[in-house]
């Protein structure tokens, strides 16, 4: 653990004076931040609105984190999911969390995604270790991650700050409830959850 803050705390000093390199720098590991669980997707959030804007720096951001969580996704569906598939008939509690996982509903996935502080690795992991199919997957994703940037974009509160100071509690839970009414409306608008 003390290797990934120091770590950290090289990459802030570092992402900091790279001057216009700064958000291409940061683009490329928003990506590998889906596939990596230990990099802060908060700092590079932070790192392309100051460079390039609220706006443009919110959207690329939102674009990166879905192709990096989607790719992870992807790699752990074509490359893991056979096996542990097979593994998984042996054993009975881990079948039951993972038949959980299988019939979550759309909205409810927007939501786990949405979550501010949720590792998205565990979360694309174990989505791609599920039979959730790709493109109920990937609209999550496109949905839940906008309330994820927005957070750390505007709010960029820590998770000590989020547990000590009720308001910051508050925006949150405003969020989660933007994400699940907005879910629940795509989700009624075009059937998500009988198409896929």
């Amino acid at each position: 653990m003390e290797f990934f803050a120091n770590f950290n705390i090289w990459l802030n000093e570092f992402l900091l004076n790279a001057g216009i390199l700064a958000p291409i720098i940061s683009c490329l590991l928003i990506f590998l931040e889906g596939i990596l669980a230990f990099l802060p997707l908060f700092v590079f959030i932070t790192i392309n609105i100051l460079t390039l804007g609220p706006v443009i720096g919110c959207f690329i951001s939102w674009f990166f984190t879905i192709m990096g969580s989607f790719a992870m996704f992807f790699l752990t569906r074509r490359l893991f999911s056979n096996n542990f598939q097979k593994k998984l008939i042996k054993r009975k509690k881990l079948n039951k969390v993972m038949n959980i996982i299988n019939n979550l509903k759309f909205t409810q996935l927007v939501l786990i995604i949405a979550i501010p502080f949720a590792p998205s690795f565990f979360i694309n992991l174990g989505a791609g270790l599920s039979k959730i199919s790709k493109m109920k997957f990937f609209y999550a994703l496109v949905i839940g991650k906008v309330f994820v940037v927005l957070f750390w974009g505007y709010i960029g509160a820590n998770l000590i700050e989020c547990l000590t100071n009720p308001i910051e509690i508050i925006k949150v839970l405003v969020m989660m409830l933007l994400a699940y009414v907005f879910s629940k409306f795509i989700n009624k608008k075009f059937n998500i959850d009988e198409r896929y």
